[in-house]
C-alpha cells in the first residue's frame, strides 16, 4: 500500500510537470501565432473582377482568357491573392465592378481623370493603340481631330475614345452611331454603315485575323491616342488596400515581355 501510495503520489508530480511544461510551450508559441500574416494557412485570398470580352486582351476564347488576364493574375498572384473574372457587356461590367459588392473591381480600363475620381486605379497593365479603322476603298483623310467633326464614327457604348475625342462627343460635335461591342462596330464598318470606328489596334488585328476583309480594312497611321490599361478596384478602403497590394505584385512582373511573347503565341506581332 505504501509503495502504491508513493507511485500514485510520483505519477502526480510528474502530471503537474508535465501540465506546467506544455503551459509554457503553449505560451512561448502563441505570440509567435499572433505574428503570422492573416490568411497564411487558408491560402491565397480572392479578387474576382468583372470584365468583358475583349480580344485578344481578355475573352474566354483566347489562352488563358486574354493578354491581360494573364497580367493581372501574376500580379494577383504575387500580392497574395488569386484572380477569377466573370464576363458581362462593358455597360454590365461597369456596373458589377462599382457597385456590386461581389466585385472587387473590374479590368481593364483606360486612365481618364473621370475614372481616376471613380475608383482606385492600378498602376499601368498594358497599353492600348487607339485609332481609327476605315475601308481601303473609303479612307477618311483628317489632321486635327475636328476634322472628324465632318464624319459619324462607330464606337462602342461606355467606352473612352480618349478624353479630347470624349470632349468633342459630349458636347455634341462629334457625331458617333454606338455599338454593343467591337465585333458589331466593325461589321457596321465592313458593311459600310459607318464610314470609320474607333478601335484598338490589336482588338482589329485580332477580329481580322481570319477574315476574308482582312486586306480590305486598314488602321489609320493617325492614332486618337496610345492609352493605359488599369484595374479599377472600388472606391474604398478594402478597395484601396488591394489596388496597392496589387501595384506591389505588378513591380515583380516585365509587361512588355508578356505582352510580346502573348502575341507572338497569337501570331499578331507581325500583321
Amino acid at each position: 500500500m505504501e509503495r502504491t501510495r508513493r507511485h500514485d503520489g510520483a505519477s502526480m508530480k510528474s502530471n503537474r510537470g508535465d501540465v506546467m511544461h506544455i503551459t509554457r510551450a503553449l505560451g512561448l508559441c502563441f505570440p509567435l501565432l499572433l505574428c503570422l500574416p492573416a490568411g497564411a494557412d487558408s491560402g491565397p485570398r480572392p479578387m474576382r473582377l468583372a470584365t468583358l470580352e475583349w480580344l485578344p486582351y481578355v475573352g474566354k476564347i483566347v489562352p488563358k482568357d486574354g493578354l491581360s488576364t494573364v497580367i493581372a493574375s501574376a500580379a494577383a498572384r504575387n500580392a497574395g491573392y488569386s484572380l477569377s473574372v466573370d464576363y458581362f457587356e462593358w455597360t454590365v461590367t461597369l456596373a458589377k465592378g462599382e457597385k456590386d459588392p461581389a466585385f472587387a473591381g473590374y479590368f481593364p480600363e483606360y486612365y481618364t481623370e473621370e475614372r481616376a475620381k471613380a475608383c482606385h486605379l492600378s498602376k499601368s497593365i498594358g497599353t492600348s493603340m487607339l485609332g481609327l479603322a476605315t475601308m481601303k476603298d473609303t479612307p477618311v483623310q483628317w489632321n486635327a481631330l475636328s476634322d472628324l467633326n465632318a464624319v459619324k464614327i462607330g464606337v462602342v457604348e461606355g467606352y473612352s475614345n480618349g478624353e479630347a475625342f470624349d470632349a468633342m462627343v459630349k458636347q455634341g460635335k462629334q457625331p458617333v452611331e454606338n455599338a454593343a461591342s467591337d465585333t458589331f462596330n466593325l461589321r457596321r464598318l465592313i458593311s459600310k454603315k459607318v464610314p470609320a470606328i474607333a478601335i484598338d489596334r490589336e482588338v482589329l488585328r485580332y477580329l481580322l485575323l481570319r477574315s476574308p476583309m482582312r486586306n480590305e480594312t486598314v488602321f489609320s497611321p493617325k492614332p486618337l491616342g496610345e492609352l493605359t490599361l488599369h484595374v479599377c478596384f472600388k472606391r474604398t478602403p478594402a478597395g484601396k488596400e488591394m489596388q496597392e497590394a496589387f501595384d506591389a505584385g505588378l513591380q515583380k512582373i516585365d509587361i512588355k515581355k508578356i505582352g510580346g511573347d502573348y502575341m507572338k503565341q497569337l501570331d499578331l506581332s507581325g500583321t
